[in-house]
């Protein structure tokens, strides 16, 4: 068990690696709890309304869709350190404005909305930084499994957020509850602070002089050239528009589908960020890059799970699917994300995992409206299990054309246990490729 421990949470023993996990966990779940709260809150002001969940969702989101590409330029071009104490400050100062309006019973659902949007700008602009930057603090070496222990991270402060979300509105309202959100988000600016600049490793980012000449559409240029890189964004794409609406889908399934309160609602999301955490730590003892396999499986299981969360037909039954739901949605998404990383030159990376993070987050814009439009009039639990047969398809489908471009063939083995394998192409077939290639 000890030296399990020790290869889960290795990257831990760096000092600045241990500084940025608990900033990050800190205003993880304060964010965590203020997504919670203001979901509530967007159903008191606009009496039950999926729609307009959804539309918060989005707005939160369209920043990412407009930014996102340039906050990975800057990544590439500037002092990651420095780019996310100014955002974080950023994303800090709008938190509290929002929580005094809260607080002092002034806010509107115009007031949410307008936050909404200006909170997803200051995260455009800090998640594809953010996720370049693990690299500088840990090397090529661990980052497998620093990006599984950040991931780890995010799901803990799921678990934790809205957990102490439903519990603390069903105690004190929503104005302390977005206050304390608003505090914990300030965490992240004092500990990038006190990191070392000098332990951090930057010896493979280009000079001054060649960062300067970054372009967003070299890195789009970049990712096209490379199918390799292709697969697992434009799996992620699809899967992020219309699988990963969680936030709305659960919030009007706990109150319109059942019936029940924000209490309810913090189970739900519990559930599904349980299972997350432990599929970010499954992860954890990768020490290479994971195959486009790996990243298709967990895809495919993914969008079953989710099509068993959506056809459930009891609370129980549906916060129990939402566990192995959760295991595989951030499996798929740590793979891919490690995938997409770890076959990026660092030169390229904050682009790189910009345009990641863009399908990652930037297409939940483009299906939460219409998840929200589908879960008011049609029921929520349609919404969930559409989401999941769509990623369903879109993951066969992406495991047949891999097999198509590679020769490679699905096997069923017996022994020593049942499980799928993938057979390489035979002798001519990979020959007839390669004269073709």
């Amino acid at each position: 068990m000890r030296r399990r421990l020790d290869i889960t949470f290795r990257s831990l023993r760096i000092r600045n690696y241990r500084l940025f996990a608990t900033g990050q966990l800190v205003k993880l779940i304060g964010v965590w709890i203020m997504i919670t709260a203001q979901d509530w809150l967007v159903l008191q002001l606009s009496d039950d309304s999926a729609t307009a969940l959804g539309v918060v969702t989005a707005l939160q989101f369209i920043p990412v869709l407009l930014l996102t590409l340039y906050g990975g330029k800057l990544a590439d071009r500037h002092d990651k350190r420095v780019l996310l104490v100014t955002a974080n400050a950023a994303y800090a100062v709008f938190a509290v404005l929002l929580a005094v309006l809260v607080a002092t019973g002034l806010v509107r659902l115009w007031h949410v909305f307008a936050f909404a949007a200006a909170l997803g700008v200051a995260n455009a602009i800090e998640t594809p930084v953010r996720q370049s930057f693990v690299s500088e603090l840990v090397g090529t070496s661990l980052l497998p499994n620093a990006l599984s222990l950040s991931a780890a991270v995010f799901n803990s402060a799921r678990i934790v957020g809205p957990a102490v979300a439903g519990v603390s509105i069903a105690l004190f309202g929503l104005g302390p509850v977005f206050l304390f959100s608003a505090a914990l988000a300030i965490a992240p600016v004092f500990t990038y602070q006190r990191m070392r600049p000098d332990d951090l490793l930057r010896d493979d980012i280009p000079p001054r002089d060649e960062r300067n000449r970054a372009r967003i559409s070299d890195g789009l240029r970049y990712v096209r050239r490379r199918p390799d890189l292709l697969l697992p964004i434009g799996l992620m794409a699809v899967v992020g528009m219309v699988g990963f609406n969680f936030p709305v889908t659960l919030a009007a399934l706990a109150k319109t589908g059942f019936h029940t309160g924000a209490a309810s609602f913090g189970l739900f999301s519990t559930a599904l960020a349980a299972g997350a955490l432990g599929g970010a730590l499954a992860g954890s003892g990768r020490k290479g890059r994971p195959s486009a396999y790996v990243v298709i499986g967990a895809a495919i299981a993914f969008g079953a799970l989710e099509v068993l969360a959506g056809l459930a037909p009891t609370f129980w039954l549906v916060a129990a699917t939402l566990v192995p739901t959760g295991f595989f949605s951030i499996y798929f998404a740590q793979a891919a994300n490690q995938r997409v990383q770890l076959g990026t030159h660092a030169s390229y990376r904050g682009r790189v995992m910009a345009l990641y993070i863009l399908v990652f987050l930037g297409t939940t814009p483009l299906g939460a409206p219409a998840i929200g439009w589908f879960a008011e009039h049609v029921g929520p639990s349609a919404a969930i299990w559409l989401g999941g047969v769509v990623s369903l398809v879109t993951a066969v489908a992406a495991l047949v054309v891999k097999l198509r471009s590679s020769g490679e063939r699905v096997r069923v083995r017996l022994r020593p246990a049942p499980g799928f394998y993938v057979a390489p192409a035979e002798p001519s077939r990979a020959r007839m490729l390669a004269r073709s290639a």
